[in-house]
């Protein structure tokens, strides 16, 4: 069936981040979004935890409440930016005493928890390198993240380590740290308590000097085709995801931000910790699985304005029906998205009715580490498009061989799909401050991802082609 445009002239709220698309697009330079961030002091280069955490904990956002965790049962807990600030100093402390140094990964495998948020941001205070995992994977999966990623510190509850990494501890001799995070009792052989090594850590810790292009951040794919990859991400990341959280999700100072992806998965990590924080917004976090009457009792309660979820959540409250969502106050809701897989365009014009508002698609991935096409506050939507390529990304469907993938020719060459119904293989051109830069340990893979190109009549000067979700309709129709 053919869906109508939804159109939003008229529609209440402030003016949106991004007003006028064709002259945003035709303006933008990475430069200038650079500039939105403030750098160490003295010019000591560009970290992210400093850009998330510190330049607001040392300003007027410094008791404005950066992290609000709900655990299973409800109770709340909140960090100020300040106390965020003076947490994960500590943790970065507790790792220097470590001799966790530069580019040392540190991973976490944990819920939804509070102490997960301190580690990551302390971990990039430090200079080390982030990496989450999926609390819902079994030991194999786990054991080769660690062994793919050189583990050397792992965070993680009593019930995980048990459950999970105490079979496979001897088989990760690299792996040289284990800190446990709650259990109250005494950690286990061969970990330390969490908290013991916290309250021995001061609240103070000046960030060394980072290279914008040092590495940050270590997020796998889920290894559904194959041997899961390591895709490096660097600390100039945060250019991008500071600016396309602005575009795509209009998120500004002083929203209640709730983002339902998990840590484990980039969405989790850019969207569910950096961009918000970035922004002087209130993150909201919960610990508990879906359940269709504790979120909207979220949505209401903690007055939340800006909601990033998943196709898949959103066709499960589609289940009930709009009748529980507006049976809620849930006037502060000002914008919804999703992201994960195609949203269905029955999704999108559901919002309208539940909540006023349509679902905004947006499409990246792990390698690209930010939102690279999107729908947008100010502009209609087409139920079924994910929108529009983001300022500063330049975005080409081309023509597939017979492998499935883009055709490049013996010259370097590939040639564009034309016309509103052609399907092919998103190619992005690089530049982006968030694209990957490396499969950990897998150079030649890396070099694969891309495809160097000239020009001639007909086709695109494609430059670079980055992994791509294989068959799409062209993202601007």
């Amino acid at each position: 069936m053919g869906w109508e445009t939804i159109t939003k002239a008229g529609r209440p709220g402030p003016p949106p981040n991004l007003d006028d698309y064709d002259k945003a697009y035709d303006r933008f330079r990475w430069d200038d979004a650079r500039a939105a961030m403030d750098g160490l002091p003295g010019g000591r280069g560009l970290n992210i935890a400093h850009e998330a955490v510190d330049r607001h904990a040392e300003g007027p956002l410094a008791d404005r409440v950066a992290l609000r965790c709900l655990d299973r049962r409800g109770r709340v807990t909140e960090l100020t930016y300040a106390r965020l600030r003076d947490e994960t100093c500590r943790f970065a402390g507790v790792l220097r005493a470590l001799g966790v140094r530069k580019g040392d990964r540190v991973f976490t495998l944990l819920g939804r928890v509070p102490e997960l948020y301190v580690a990551a941001l302390g971990t990039l205070k430090n200079t080390s390198v982030f990496s989450p995992l999926f609390p819902a994977f079994g030991p194999e999966p786990i054991r080769d993240r660690l062994r793919l990623g050189d583990g050397k510190v792992l965070v993680t509850s009593p019930e995980l380590y048990k459950r999970k990494i105490a079979q496979i501890r001897d088989e990760l001799p690299g792996l040289e740290h284990v800190l446990i995070v709650g259990g109250g009792g005494d950690a286990p052989p061969g970990t330390v308590s969490y908290q013991e090594v916290m309250d021995d850590a001061a609240p103070l810790f000046e960030i060394p000097p980072t290279d914008p292009r040092d590495m940050a951040l270590l997020h796998f794919t889920s290894g559904t085709t194959g041997r899961p990859k390591g895709a490096v991400h660097v600390h100039e990341a945060v250019v991008a995801h500071h600016a396309t959280a602005a575009y795509a999700l209009d998120l500004r100072q002083g929203d209640v931000f709730w983002c339902t992806a998990d840590p484990g998965w980039v969405t989790g990590t850019s969207y569910g910790i950096i961009a918000p924080l970035t922004h002087g917004a209130t993150l909201l976090v919960d610990a508990a699985e879906f359940d269709v009457k504790r979120w909207y009792r979220i949505l209401e309660e903690q007055r939340v304005s800006v909601w990033y979820t998943a196709p898949t959540a959103l066709r499960m409250l589609m289940r009930y029906g709009a009748g529980p969502a507006r049976a809620r106050d849930l006037s502060a809701l000002r914008f919804v998205a999703s992201v994960g897989e195609p949203l269905n365009p029955e999704a999108v014009v559901w919002g309208v009715t539940a909540f006023g508002l349509p679902v905004h698609d947006n499409w990246w991935q792990t390698e690209t580490g930010a939102i690279m096409i999107s729908n947008y506050a100010s502009m209609d939507i087409r139920p079924g498009s994910m929108g529009r390529p983001m300022p500063g990304v330049e975005v080409g469907l081309l023509e597939r061989g017979p492998d499935g993938r883009a055709r490049v020719s013996e010259d370097g060459t590939v040639t564009v799909a034309r016309g509103p119904e052609a399907e092919g293989e998103l190619a992005l051109r690089p530049g982006w401050p968030s694209m990957f830069r490396a499969y950990l340990h897998d150079d030649a893979r890396y070099a694969g991802t891309f495809a160097a190109a000239g020009t001639s009549p007909g086709t695109s000067p494609a430059g670079t082609r980055t992994a791509t979700t294989g068959s799409s309709r062209a993202p601007t129709t």
